[in-house]
């Protein structure tokens, strides 16, 4: 008995030695994180490759404690034997990522020169991310193997001194996961869409907010943007207006057609009624190809707010050009920065410039200049490529490729904007704005959507849609602005009145319940859009006036987090979609 007194609690001595080691090493490797990636940030190679040796050195020792006999016979003790495994498999996961994921790409960022990927007039160098390809795949593929092992982990089961820094744990890997795969997609199909080894052409949608389409404007200019050898340049250009109509239509999805017209597949002003941008990308590219004769490999849409992130990061654009400048006629300023480019080109430029034709013609040598900015390589390319990612998470950038595998890889991210599919979240909300003035009032609209997640009634969760728009028109609004801009009641809205047709989309599976404008019970369009219900109605707005619409989603089976996509307008993101609420509620019995 006294023997085995003392060999159980040497054990016991031994398995907290262990355990105090295992915590050490990991948390020694932990501080070396943050300096591993600010040098790689700074492009310090030398910095970078020490600290990701001495980060393996502890990841090592950590996960060689965790593999001794006695804490793998821990492991098998009956109640805290899961905290043993689960330490073991935190231990174990930290080195294969320090080994398989941060040691790799070391080695990547310090083959690859980040200066030779800022345009310089020449066009980016993008051979040397081609070739890193295969080490970022690798490395994502280790981190995804290694938040997998972790995921699977049950962490009710756990004390909270583990299940706290397994939390911690999952957190950071998630975060490093989505980043090493987009870097590995982003490092896949880049160099070729970018026309690395065959030019490559795309149809430019440059989208007008002033006038409200579901993916963002209406798409008045057009323009045809060349890439070689990552060098940009603009070709053809010309306007929706003059693609005419479209008789026999182009063919378009019948779910989607029979929610927004047959319009989508009538005029290229109308492509984007839906918010799928793939299907309004498809429709624009077999419109332009029919009237032009010019085939292009993709379609890239870019609205006036997005460009001015551009400016933000290349500095203004002189619009010197004596064509630009006589379209102007003096009355519009000649430098365009990243403050004055979205009053000037959705609202100052009706004020001044009368032919729907010379204002898309505005426009389309305004976005020339831009791309020719970005082609200088001027300016921070650290705030471009902080521009061009807010562009993409607000749907102000969108791109898509005609090229199937390239396509695959543009659906799983915002950049993408579809509206179906893997890339979707699974409690996934969207509010969609068409303007019905058929005029350009929607730069005086204010707007605010929030959602609203009631307690579970039979099981099933309740979400309310609650969407705000204020027409902040000045009251004279009829006679005070351009008849361009107000319509002029052409299309039956009376001047200084705002029409919209608002959409809303909810999670596959679910229903719409009902909708309210005010306080007032209404009708409105029920239809499915790959299994997602969409409702749709309209309202009017007189100068001054607001008013509210909210749908009601019912029958929700997802238990997720709701997310919410909104059309980007005039306003910033973060005016328009408000934070979500939820109602208190009892605890199941």
């Amino acid at each position: 008995m006294a023997l085995l007194t003392v060999v159980a609690l040497a054990s016991a001595a031994w398995v907290g030695f262990t355990a105090s080691t295992i915590s050490r090493e990991l948390n020694a490797a932990n501080a070396i994180v943050p300096d591993l990636r600010s040098n790689l940030v700074k492009g310090n190679s030398a910095a970078a490759q020490s600290a990701a040796e001495e980060l393996m050195q502890h990841t090592a020792k950590a996960r060689g404690a965790a593999s001794d006999p006695l804490w793998i016979m821990a492991g098998a003790i009956p109640g805290i034997g899961v905290n043993f495994e689960a330490t073991a498999e935190i231990a174990t996961s930290a080195d294969d990522i320090a080994r398989l994921g941060a040691a790799p790409l070391v080695g990547v960022f310090s083959t690859i020169d980040w200066k030779s990927l800022k345009t310089n007039g020449e066009g980016l160098d993008l051979k040397p991310l081609a070739a890193a390809h295969p080490k970022l795949a690798s490395a994502a593929q280790a981190v995804r193997q290694s938040s997998d092992r972790l995921n699977a982990i049950d962490a009710n089961k756990l004390m909270p001194q583990i299940a706290s820094p397994l939390a911690g744990a999952r957190e950071e890997l998630d975060s490093l996961r989505d980043g090493l795969d987009s870097a590995s997609d982003v490092a896949k199909i880049l160099p070729t869409m970018m026309g690395d080894e065959t030019p490559r052409s795309y149809l430019l949608l440059i989208q007008n907010n002033a006038e409200l389409r579901a993916t963002g404007g209406i798409p008045g200019a057009l323009a045809v943007l060349r890439v070689h050898q990552g060098k940009l340049s603009l070709g053809a250009q010309s306007s929706a207006s003059a693609m005419g109509i479209f008789n026999p239509r182009v063919d378009v999805d019948p779910e989607q057609q029979a929610i927004f017209s047959t319009r989508l597949g009538k005029f290229m002003q109308d492509v984007n009624l839906t918010p799928d941008f793939p299907t309004a990308a498809k429709t624009a590219k077999s419109m332009w190809e029919m009237r032009s004769g010019q085939k292009v490999d993709g379609v890239l849409s870019v609205d006036p707010v997005a460009l001015g992130y551009m400016l933000e990061a290349t500095g203004p654009i002189q619009l010197t050009d004596q064509p630009v400048q006589d379209l102007s006629d003096g009355a519009l300023p000649l430098e365009l920065t990243a403050k004055n480019i979205v009053p000037t080109l959705l609202s100052d430029v009706y004020a001044k410039i009368n032919e729907p034709e010379l204002q898309d013609a505005y426009f389309a040598g305004v976005a020339e200049k831009v791309f020719a900015k970005l082609s200088t390589g001027s300016g921070d390319t650290a705030k471009l490529i902080d521009g061009l990612t807010r562009s993409a998470e607000e749907h102000r950038l969108q791109v898509w490729s005609a090229d199937a595998d390239d396509q695959a890889v543009i659906s799983k991210y915002p950049l993408g904007g579809s509206v179906t599919g893997g890339a979707i979240s699974p409690a996934q909300f969207g509010v969609y704005f068409n303007d019905g003035t058929g005029a350009k009032m929607d730069y005086h609209v204010k707007r605010t959507v929030q959602l609203f997640t009631q307690c579970p009634a039979d099981g099933y969760t309740e979400v309310k849609v609650r969407v705000t728009s204020t027409n902040t028109a000045p009251k004279d609004a009829a006679t005070s602005l351009p008849t361009y801009v107000t319509g002029g009641g052409i299309f039956g809205v009376p001047a200084g009145i705002v029409q919209t047709n608002v959409t809303a989309y909810g999670p596959v599976q679910s229903n719409i319940e009902s909708a309210l404008v005010g306080q007032q019970k209404t009708g409105f369009a029920s239809n499915r859009h790959a299994s997602r219900p969409v409702g749709s109605l309209t309202v009017r707005l007189a100068p001054g006036e607001s008013k509210t619409v909210e749908f009601t989603f019912g029958k929700i089976v997802q238990s997720t987090a709701p997310k919410l996509s909104v059309t980007p307008t005039v306003q910033a993101q973060k005016d328009v979609i408000l934070a979500p609420q939820a109602a208190e509620c009892a605890p199941a019995a």
